[in-house]
């Protein structure tokens, strides 16, 4: 687990399991629909889905500021498809390895 310098977040998106959990609400801090949310993901989903996508995915052990209590980690990925977009094609792609 890396906490990378601040200068190397350029062109990075930060992935908390949070923002694609189908279980919290927006006001908590998902990002995606419910139509694209996955109940419970964890870092290790993220982390492979992030890998197939090819967005070279880096762990940092931080707890959600909205969810600080919880012990977790998020995950640095590249912004391939803008913020967004990265976002839901994690989503999308740790839904499609559930399966």
């Amino acid at each position: 687990m890396i906490a990378l310098p601040k200068e190397d977040y350029e062109g990075k998106t930060v992935i908390w399991p949070s923002y694609i959990d189908s279980q919290v609400p927006r006001s908590r801090g998902r990002k995606v629909s419910l139509s694209h949310a996955v109940p419970a993901p964890t870092v290790d989903e993220i982390v492979r889905a992030a890998r197939e996508l090819g967005l070279d995915p880096v762990v940092e052990e931080k707890p959600y500021p909205r969810l600080w209590y919880q012990v977790r980690a998020r995950v640095v990925v590249a912004k391939r498809f803008g913020r967004t977009g990265t976002i839901r094609a994690i989503a999308d792609k740790v839904r499609e390895l559930r399966r």
